[in-house]
């Protein structure tokens, strides 16, 4: 059973969430919270499992509590937030300060119905998730590495990365470590229509290389990554001798759109051993056998290991398939990397599946 605590400083959201939560069988709401200060009391005498936390809250806003939260008493959270800029923004930061996911909130736009069924994975996906305190110190540290040119073999080349959950910090740990020539990027991050926005913003506002939110038709370059959109697919199209990304509806794939498998089939397909796949932590198996059909297709293929990852869901179906031919905690998937693309890097025998 996932105890829940619902933490929002409107009444009919915390009615309908209950509501709506105390359908399933696994999930018992044991209390909500008008704000963090109630939060705070109700934390320590209820001990919940998972906190849904609102960014908006009277006396204490909800990134101060989640920073407060992490630093002192740890535990999974999701948070439920409103589409708006300024909140899409809000949400990003609050899955750098080590939220598990976010998620829309009920309101005008969106009910209820819409909603629970990414509430209630959400939950269930928190409950499983590695939680750790990613202090301010290491984000400006991170934030400041210099980040220099340096010669690499890009002719041609693309790097295909997937992720969910806590693959935000994952992808910023990786971006922002890039030479200014490294080869086009093209990144699914599961994440809420209208979030992935703000995160190629955030993205673009710590990284040396160029980040933005993909369209239809931009071309992949060197120095440049481009992150799916939110509700959207996105593969790689082979145009002459450069590469494009396609951006388009469709049904969801592995409960999800854009899908990371979507996007990595397209790579296998139109790069081929031009291609480096990497799949990072998250959960379900979005991504496995797209990185084995790249890997078959003579890509070079990484998989982030579970010590180091918030789920082993994705990357450890990936390494079960034979898909990862390096399995690599993330700091070292940058350097590893940089070192393949100048000619340094090789396959570790024994470390994965490789043969």
């Amino acid at each position: 059973m996932i105890k829940v605590l619902i933490v929002d400083d409107s009444a009919l959201v915390r009615k309908l969430l209950t509501e709506d939560l105390s359908r399933y069988s696994d999930i018992e709401v044991v209390g909500g919270a008008i704000d963090p200060y109630v939060a705070r009391d109700k934390i320590v005498r209820l001990k919940p499992d998972v906190i849904t936390l609102d960014i908006e809250m009277p006396r204490m806003d909800g990134l101060s509590f989640l920073s407060k939260l992490m630093k002192f008493y740890p535990l999974p959270v999701v948070v439920v937030s409103s589409l708006t800029p300024r909140n899409s923004q809000n949400a990003i930061r609050a899955l750098e300060l080590g939220a598990v996911e976010v998620i829309c909130k009920p309101g005008s736009s969106f009910s209820v119905p819409d909603i629970s069924k990414s509430l209630i994975n959400a939950i269930r996906t928190a409950s499983k998730a590695k939680v750790s305190q990613k202090t301010a110190l290491e984000i400006a540290d991170q934030e400041t590495m210099p980040v220099y040119k340096i010669p690499l073999k890009t002719t041609h080349k693309v790097i295909a990365v997937g992720a969910s959950t806590g693959g935000t910090i994952a992808i910023e740990n990786i971006l922002s470590k890039m030479p200014l020539n490294i080869p086009g990027m093209v990144i699914v991050q599961h994440m809420p229509e209208y979030f992935t926005g703000s995160f190629a913003e955030r993205l673009n506002n710590i990284c040396k290389i160029e980040v933005r939110e993909a369209k239809d038709g931009d071309a992949v370059t060197p120095g440049l990554a481009l992150i799916a959109p939110g509700g959207h697919h996105m593969l790689l199209e082979r145009s002459g001798a450069f590469y494009q990304v396609r951006v388009k509806g469709g049904p969801m794939v592995h409960h999800q759109k854009p899908s990371v498998d979507v996007l990595f089939h397209s790579v296998a397909k139109q790069a081929g051993a031009n291609a480096m796949g990497v799949l990072l932590t998250g959960m379900g198996a979005d991504g496995a056998e797209g990185l084995l059909a790249m890997r078959q297709n003579k890509a070079h293929t990484i998989a982030q290991d579970e010590a180091t990852s918030v789920v082993y869901g994705m990357p450890g179906e990936a390494v079960k398939l034979g898909a990862a031919a390096e399995v690599l905690p993330l700091p070292e998937i940058s350097n590893h990397i940089i070192k393949r693309l100048s000619g340094e890097g090789k396959e570790k025998k024994g470390t994965a599946t490789a043969e």
